[in-house]
């Protein structure tokens, strides 16, 4: 892919991320908040941010979400067929209610 190419991804990946992340912490905001991993802080930033913000921000040419499954036992129940998917969901929402929240450092 080229470089040109590359950014562009990036910066439609970091505007879908923030527009997420902005619907899912005003729809239900503690739900929001564990399905994202975010620290109250980080919530109440990304809730605030006007259109104009966002865009400028999606801008950057690093991407501003993580992959937040990055444990071996946790990807592998996740990508494992069980026969309960609903147990594996489960497990897995366990796993990550045991990590903590990002904060600003």
């Amino acid at each position: 892919m080229h470089s040109t190419e590359t950014l562009q991804s990036i910066q439609e990946l970091n505007l879908s991320y923030l527009a997420l992340a902005q619907r899912l912490l005003r729809e239900d905001r503690p739900a929001g908040m564990f399905r994202l991993g975010l620290s109250e802080q980080v919530a109440d930033l990304l809730s605030g941010l006007t259109l104009a913000q966002v865009v400028k921000l999606a801008a950057c040419n690093q991407l501003l979400c993580f992959f937040r499954i990055n444990d071996h036992q946790m990807l592998s129940v996740l990508a494992t067929p069980a026969k309960h998917a609903n147990v594996a969901h489960t497990h897995a929402a366990l796993l990550l209610a045991g990590q903590p929240a990002e904060q600003f450092a």
